[in-house]
């Protein structure tokens, strides 16, 4: 059993969404007490940004590549190891300004490899993640659930889906910005929704 944890927080130690994908993970190695962890933290180690270069290193033959653009391609080569290798996928996910962290945005990007972990076929796209279970810890500061204020739950479902990984959990802490006592409610509230989903 594998589990991958993803934090996209920038806060570090202060996040929130960190410190309930700690307590869900947590939980999964109480279930599966073998299982093999990789913790990836985006907020201190941010994957460089999909650009020119990176797209152009991508698209060369690999026999042709420049040691440079091998070092590039490379980058994203071990991230896509570390999600094909899993079984469980843990993501901690801030809402910033009504969106994902752009920290998260260049994981997703590097990735999501046509040939690798989607695949374009006659019948339409094919994810290649498949038989993967996701966790995706949403903290937000205002209350967004259900709403057209979070773009970001629909967008991670379709991303998810597109590369195979169909079988995904959310998790809410909402409210985490309106003060103390709705800020408990809010993680005493996540708790509970991580105790239901990782039963």
């Amino acid at each position: 059993m594998n589990i991958l944890q993803i934090n996209s927080s920038i806060r570090a130690e202060n996040s929130y969404s960190s410190r309930l994908a700690d307590l869900l993970v947590a939980r999964l190695r109480n279930e599966y007490p073998s299982a093999n962890l990789v913790t990836r933290d985006l907020g201190i180690n941010p994957h460089p940004m999909l650009d020119e270069a990176a797209l152009t290193a991508l698209m060369t033959p690999v026999d042709q590549r420049t040691p440079e653009q091998a070092r590039r391609v490379a980058l994203d080569d071990a991230l896509i190891a570390e999600i094909q290798n899993a079984d469980h996928v843990v993501l901690a996910v801030p809402m910033y300004n009504f969106g994902i962290p752009v920290q998260l945005k260049a994981w997703i990007d590097a990735i999501a490899r046509a040939g690798v972990t989607f695949r374009y076929t006659v019948n339409g796209v094919e994810g290649l993640l498949q038989n993967k279970q996701a966790y995706v810890i949403q903290a937000f500061g205002g209350i967004h659930r259900d709403s057209v204020n979070d773009s970001q739950t629909s967008y991670l479902r379709t991303v998810l889906g597109f590369l195979g990984i169909s079988n995904v959990s959310f998790i809410y802490a909402e409210g985490l910005a309106r003060g103390a006592d709705i800020q408990q409610q809010a993680l005493d509230s996540a708790e509970k929704q991580i105790a239901a989903v990782a039963a």
